[in-house]
């Protein structure tokens, strides 16, 4: 069966995924770029944004695994839009006409929509689900590849207590926000289900895996 997977997965040192006040203008609320910055200064990011330059190393290792192997994704309806985008029928995601993701999406939301094919492969779907339904609709979409669940922080902490993931990456970027959303609050003894390694980047950031232990 395949996988499912969490990549490039940034909090604080004190835990937060994003931060307060989410808006169309601030998507990350007060947290801003801050904890995305270790992504922004690697090669596979420059080579996606067409830029030259950028970081080799760690970082660059960890971001490529991001895309190898998977065939759809699940995401939040926080990681689609702004609060209150199922209101605007025109709004089509953050990535413009040709998103990153190619691959089916589906976007968790108690507001279903029809499904928006974009450029480049991706298709959002929309439904209102539980983890194990929609990780079901996505398996089947996936065509035997892994499924990759997107965030936000509630999406894959929902999924972590339901059991329904196999690899976690973890990146503990040195800030502090103070509020926002914590990825782990409520899941007390989730280590026992996986094996963890942690391992320190020049950049600052400490990139931890958790992978599933067994059956």
């Amino acid at each position: 069966m395949s996988r499912t997977r969490v990549h490039n997965f940034s909090v604080s040192l004190d835990g937060f995924g994003t931060g307060e006040g989410l808006s169309r203008e601030a998507p990350f609320g007060h947290a801003g770029e801050r904890l995305h910055e270790w992504m922004f200064a690697t090669r596979w990011w420059h080579e996606r944004t067409g830029e030259p330059g950028g970081s080799d190393g760690l970082d660059d290792a960890f971001v490529r695994q991001f895309e190898p192997g998977i065939g759809a994704e699940i995401m939040g309806a926080g990681k689609f839009g702004y609060p209150g985008w199922h209101e605007d029928p025109e709004w089509r995601g953050w990535w413009g006409a040709d998103p990153p993701f190619r691959t089916p999406v589906f976007v968790l939301t108690r507001h279903p929509r029809p499904s928006i094919e974009m450029e480049g492969g991706t298709t959002f779907h929309f439904l209102d689900a539980s983890p194990a339904e929609a990780l079901g609709t996505a398996r089947a979409a996936a065509g035997g590849q892994d499924v990759r669940i997107g965030g936000g922080p509630t999406v894959i902490r929902d999924f972590l207590a339901a059991r329904l993931i196999d690899h976690l990456h973890v990146v503990v970027v040195p800030i502090l926000l103070g509020r926002g959303v914590r990825l782990l609050d409520g899941l007390p003894g989730l280590e026992e289900d996986y094996a963890i390694e942690a391992a320190s980047s020049p950049s600052g950031v400490t990139h931890v895996t958790f992978t599933r232990a067994g059956p």
